[in-house]
């Protein structure tokens, strides 16, 4: 069974898809952390970010595993490398790379075949796993976001920075020639910005109850 979320930066994918990981026994499996991987990876080398063909060339030189959670590069986590305001500022155009885009698709189909998965990530309902069991679509508000995203890595970041970052983020994911973020019509739609963590994760093991009750 394959369980998919999407939606834009900041509004709890992460979080909730752990939370149904481990309360469903599911494999979690984070698209980002793919192309934050890569980037950071590109980054390491000391190599020009915004020249994609060698990113990607890199990326291949590469294996990004799963592990407790964690994705690691050539078996080392480097989960706390991600989220650093260098990743933050490169990803999205990184992520926007369509050839980049069909390697990492490639990989996350592999990973979840013939296993119970929860999916986070951008267009993960609509590209990625179109045929998912169980949608998610999770919003919030820019303003909601940045604050949460201060809150999680307050590196000497202002909050009016912070908040640009996610809107420009925003922009460029809404508008990708390939994989733009969109609402898969028979996904189901949660604004996250006033629940509670716990609120949005009771919604969405409502509906993975419904489909498996659905399809017995």
């Amino acid at each position: 069974m394959i369980v998919a979320i999407d939606g834009p930066a900041g509004v709890g994918k992460s979080t909730i898809a752990k939370m149904i990981a481990e309360k469903c026994h599911f494999y979690y499996l984070n698209s980002g952390s793919f192309y934050r991987a890569y980037t950071y990876n590109q980054q390491v080398r000391k190599a020009d970010v915004t020249d994609l063909p060698l990113l990607l060339e890199n990326a291949k030189k590469i294996t990004l595993s799963i592990k407790d959670g964690d994705i690691c590069i050539d078996g080392k986590s480097v989960e706390d490398k991600l989220h650093t305001p260098e990743v933050d500022s490169c990803v999205a155009q990184v992520s926007a790379y369509p050839p980049l885009r069909a390697y990492v698709n490639e990989q996350l189909r592999r990973i979840a075949t013939g296993m119970d998965v929860i999916a986070e990530g951008r267009d993960i309902t609509t590209v990625v796993f179109p045929d998912a069991a169980v949608k998610c679509y999770f919003d919030a508000t820019p303003e909601v976001r940045a604050q949460r995203r201060l809150r999680q890595h307050p590196e000497n970041e202002s909050y009016e920075q912070v908040l640009n970052v996610i809107k420009m983020r925003d922009e460029i994911d809404r508008n990708k020639t390939v994989g733009a973020l969109k609402i898969a019509p028979d996904a189901l739609y949660v604004d996250t910005s006033y629940l509670t963590m716990e609120q949005v994760c009771e919604r969405v093991l409502s509906a993975i109850f419904t489909c498996k009750n659905g399809n017995k």
